[in-house]
Order: structure tokens, then sequence, then C-alpha cells
């Protein structure tokens, strides 16, 4: 299967809701969506707003390797934008169902054909080459569909763009539809899915099968409504599944979706496929005890794919495997009556949903009868209050501080401050570091910190500050 990736998060991915990236931000994210290796970048529509403009242009003169697109209107107003930035691709988009014809442009089909032939060859003849996009391809007559096509990869067209405008699709529908235009068509066949009954994986999967070439995707699968298809997503299942060669980095997918995490105010499912945060996490018995056996038991794929690492949680439902093995990483000895007594005191706690380290140790401590706890570094933890910019809305901020691994609880609050934070790291220069990124944020007006240095040992709690 040879298929390549359109990463649409400046673009499809900032009209989700409440989503807005300022240009500093869309450089970055382009570097980083460059580094893990797509085909394709659109760079954004520049006649939607001034800054949206500056982005496109600052954007264009990015050394990428994906090729750069910038998306339009099927109008030579939006043409000649693109023309401007010296950027070889334009995709233009047109409406092609009836409801599309009837609604939105008031025009019968006869003339829609009129409006793009003169808007393919008018990009053609400007030397750009040229993804058409048929918008609500999905609910477009299959045949006008078909003609549409062909019309425009007479005029010049290079690619021929499906899109599911309205998430319509299944994969049978996909095959069928694709394969369709495949037969009928010479250019490469895109796809866009939208996500509306959670299929836009499944879809564009469907379409690659059925010979599609190009799949659009975002990271975390940003777009509006639901969304589109996401990049992680995509991308495993071709590697991982469908064993496809392309020079993507696998490794670098867990940066950049919890940057975007930040950067957009959305933050993924705890059990988001692939970059969730309990994408490899294990907790009944039966499963743990395998996975320690041999991982492939209960796992598709290694994290190590993705730089991430095998949790083992404990809780009522761990078995004794899980429990030796957390107490082994921990360097904790125990025989098999102590460990019996300790899952025993686990499983009779049926209402703590976790058992961290510390509580793992505490119970150890009261078992061997030793002073477990001294063994735990010391860590550096602190208490920051923030005052927001009344433009900010308070549970964004909320959601973006809990995106950080350091940061363990977030309130909202009355009085002089809005939220406050509590934060925990490893050196007081990792410490310093976050507190510096996040007092400098945009819309945080002022932060108060109160560091706490925080020691399991005999002597009691210290803090300073």
């Amino acid at each position: 299967m040879k298929i390549e990736l359109l990463d649409s998060t400046l673009r499809e991915g900032e009209q989700a809701p409440g989503v807005s990236f300022n240009v500093s931000q869309k450089l970055e994210l382009a570097k980083m969506i460059d580094d893990f290796g797509v085909e394709f970048i659109e760079l954004g529509h520049p006649a939607v707003s001034p800054d949206v403009r500056a982005a496109v242009e600052a954007l264009s003169k990015l050394d990428l390797n994906a090729q750069k697109l910038i998306h339009g209107r099927a109008t030579k107003t939006d043409i000649d934008d693109a023309k401007k930035y010296n950027v070889p691709w334009v995709g233009i988009f047109f409406g092609t169902s009836d409801l599309s014809l009837q609604h939105k442009f008031g025009i019968d089909r006869s003339t829609a054909l009129e409006k793009i032939k003169d808007a393919v060859c008018y990009a053609k003849d400007l030397g750009l080459k040229l993804r058409f996009t048929a918008e609500d391809a999905t609910r477009t007559d299959l045949d006008f569909l078909i003609e549409v096509g062909q019309l425009v990869q007479e005029c010049g067209a290079d690619r021929f763009s499906l899109a599911d405008t309205v998430g319509i699709l299944t994969p049978t529908s996909t095959e069928t539809l694709v394969k369709a235009v495949v037969d009928s068509l010479d250019i490469p066949i895109h796809i866009h899915c939208h996500n509306d009954f959670g299929l836009a994986t499944a879809n564009v999967i469907a379409a690659f099968s059925a010979g599609a070439s190009v799949g659009d995707v975002t990271v975390n699968g940003l777009g509006e409504r639901s969304g589109i298809a996401p990049l992680a997503e995509i991308a495993m299942i071709a590697k991982v599944i469908h064993q496809v060669d392309n020079d993507w980095k696998l490794e670098t997918l867990m940066d950049l979706s919890r940057k975007v995490e930040r950067l957009s105010g959305v933050f993924n499912s705890e059990h988001k496929p692939i970059v969730g945060q309990h994408a490899f996490t294990h907790k009944a018995g039966l499963h743990t005890r395998a996975v320690l056996k041999n991982p492939r038991t209960y796992e598709a794929y290694s994290p190590e794919l993705l730089k991430r690492d095998r949790e083992i949680t404990i809780d009522k439902y761990a078995g004794k495997d899980a429990l030796s093995y957390r107490l082994y990483n921990m360097k904790i000895k125990v025989n098999e009556p102590q460990l019996n007594e300790i899952m025993q005191i686990i499983k009779e706690n049926p209402d703590k949903r976790k058992f961290s380290d510390i509580d793992l140790l505490e119970i150890a401590d009261d078992v061997l009868g030793v002073n477990l706890k001294a063994r735990v570094p010391i860590a550096i933890e602190a208490i920051i209050s923030f005052e927001l910019s009344s433009a900010l809305y308070t549970t964004r901020i909320t959601r973006w501080l809990m995106s950080f691994e350091q940061v363990k609880d977030v309130y909202e609050v009355a009085g002089d401050y809005d939220i406050i934070a509590h934060i925990s790291s490893e050196t007081i220069q990792e410490l310093n570091d976050l507190v510096e990124e996040l007092r400098t944020s945009e819309g945080i007006l002022r932060t108060f910190t109160r560091p706490i240095l925080k020691g399991y040992s005999n002597n009691s709690t210290n803090t300073v500050g």
C-alpha cells in the first residue's frame, strides 16, 4: 500500500470550536509536524482573517520537507491569494451535492460545472499545482461526482479530493465510493473524513484499501464539530498493520499531541488510542500477569514505538504478579506471606481507585515493620496561584495546566486569584523552568508561587518559600 498524509492541523484543526493558534504557534507546530514526516502540510485559507493571512505568509517562507498547500474557494480571488505566497500547491473546494448547489449557491449542475472549470483552468494557467476538493462529495450523486472529477482532470487538476463533509460514510460505503472514483480517473485521489459518527479513522483506512493515495489528518483529530481523522491513529494503523514504508517518526507523536493539547486547549480523553494517558496501562490481574510474561499477549504494538512506558496499575483488580512486579521495581523485597498480606490490604480497600508508589510504601512499611519511606527521593513541590485576564476562559486554562505532567491538581477559586495549581518536580531547576513558562503565558496577569520541599523521612515536613 502506497499512501501519503496531508496534515491540516493549521487549517481544519483551527476550525475546531474554541481553537485559535497565533502565528508563532503555527510556525512551531508546522516544524514539529514536518519533523514527524507528513508528505503535505496545509497552511491555511488566507481569506479567513488578517491573522490567518499573516500566518500563511510566514509559513510559506519556512524551509520544510513537506509540500505546502494553501486552501481556498474555487474563485479567482482566492486563487490569486494563493499565488502571492510562492507556494506550489493550491487546494480549492466547491460543494457538489444538490444540497450545496441549491442552498449554498442557488445554481444548477450545469452552472456548477462551468464555475469549476473556470476556477481550475485559471489556477493551472497561473502555473499552480492543484488539488480540487468536491465538498460534500459523499452526498453527491455518484454519476455527477465522477463527471466533476473527469472535468477537473481534463482541465489539468493534479489531484481530486473527496470530502465526507458531514461524516456519513461507513468503511463499506467508503470502499465502494473511492473505488468507483479511482476507476474513473487517472489522477491521485485524496480522502477527507469527518468524525461525526466516530468512523473517520476507519473510513480513511478503507479509502486507502480502495485506492486513495492521500488521507487528510490533524493532530488529535481536531476539526469542525467532532473533527477529522487523527494523525496518530492513521499513521500507526498504516505502519503497524499495513506496514507502509513511509519515513514517519512515530516516536514524535506524543510530543506533538501534547503540544497541540496545550496550544489548543482541547485535551485528549485518557482512553484515546495511542496518545491517551492509559493507552499502555494494564489493570486486571489476568491481563497484567500475561503482559509481564509477554507484552504481546495484551498489546497490539509496543509502547517503545512511541517512546512510551508500560504501566501496571494497582487496585482491587490487581493480582499478586502485578504487585510483586511493582514492589520489585521499588526495590522492596517481600516473602510470600508478606506479599499476601499487602495484597489483602489492597483488596480490603475497594473504594481506592489507585494505589500510588507512596501508598504501597506505607503499606509495606507497616507489614514489614521497617522504615521504607526514607528511601523515597525528595520531591520538590509548589503551590502556584494565577490571576487571569478577563478575556480568558478559566476552564480552558485549567485543562491546559492539567496537560503538564508536573501538575498534580488544579482548582478554580474565588478571590484575588482565579486558579491554584499544585505542581511537583524532581529538581529546583525543573520547578523554576516550569514556573517561568506558566508565568509568562499569554493572558496570565500575575502569579504567586509558594515552593514546598517535601521529604519522606523521620523528620517533619519542611516548608520553604
